[in-house]
């Protein structure tokens, strides 16, 4: 089983998805544990993906088509709270 921490700013660290019937355990800053799938947690991470795309002006695969910078590819945290669990 995998167990992640919410921080204090309310997100969990989470780089890449994990297997959608994979059960894993957030513990969050209250205390409280919840026990989410990997499916449920990866929607999560793509709704902060595409979040983090509209917000630096990036297309759906996350390329810029304005002139061309270095641009942080992706995201490593994403906001949970108690009661994702479906």
């Amino acid at each position: 089983m995998i167990t992640l921490q919410q921080d204090s700013e309310g997100f969990i660290r989470m780089s890449r998805h994990f297997p959608g019937s994979a059960a894993i355990t957030v513990v969050f800053t209250d205390g409280t544990q919840e026990v989410l799938t990997g499916r449920r947690l990866n929607e999560a991470y793509d709704d902060a993906l595409a979040a983090y795309r509209a917000g630096n002006q990036l297309d759906a695969k996350g390329f810029s088509r304005g002139p061309t910078k270095k641009v942080n590819p992706g995201i490593e945290f994403v906001p949970v709270q108690p009661g994702m669990a479906e």
